[in-house]
């Protein structure tokens, strides 16, 4: 439930929260909360892919391209993550996640994600996310950045980013 309640916070505050440019970056604070918590309270490692979900939402939101997007009758979905765990996030911890474009390719945005508390990274992930229609079919990162307004090519994606993709495909 708390999650449903995070997101309604996101939507409610969007716009009295500094914008964000397209490519990030884009910083959202959260605080863990006794839903968050596994076992051996500290956050469950799953929920730490809802709460990377949290954030691009944010970004979305506070770069303007939630309502495009919306409008357009397309949504996002994630098809391929990476996480590495560094540091326990605990009981009412705050933190922050920062969200970043990294580059895209024909069919995909690749996104960098950290989790920083207390100054320090707790977890990093690299989302390669795709926009699908409602109506069925994909959406060309082409046609994305068109609707986004958005004209400078890709930056250069990392070389390790393109075999970890490459690596990935069925």
């Amino acid at each position: 439930m708390n999650l449903y309640l995070r997101l309604i916070w996101l939507l409610l505050t969007a716009r009295r929260r500094p914008p964000c440019s397209l490519l990030g970056p884009c910083v959202t604070r959260l605080r863990v909360w006794p839903n968050d918590l596994d076992l051996y309270r500290h956050v469950n490692n799953g929920r730490y892919f809802t709460l990377l979900d949290l954030a691009r939402t944010d970004l979305m939101l506070r770069s303007g391209l939630a309502q495009r997007v919306k409008a357009a009758g397309w949504f996002p979905v994630v098809t391929l993550a990476s996480m590495r765990f560094r540091r326990a996030l605990t009981l009412f911890q705050p933190f922050d996640i920062h969200t970043e474009v990294i580059g895209w390719d024909d069919k995909s945005a690749f996104l960098a994600q950290r989790f920083v508390a207390n100054g320090e990274t707790a977890a990093s992930a690299v989302i390669r996310v795709r926009f699908l229609r409602r109506s069925g079919g994909s959406v060309s990162s082409a046609e994305l950045l068109a609707l986004a307004g958005h004209t400078t090519p890709s930056p250069p994606l990392p070389d390790w980013v393109v075999r970890w993709a490459d690596a990935q495909q069925d």
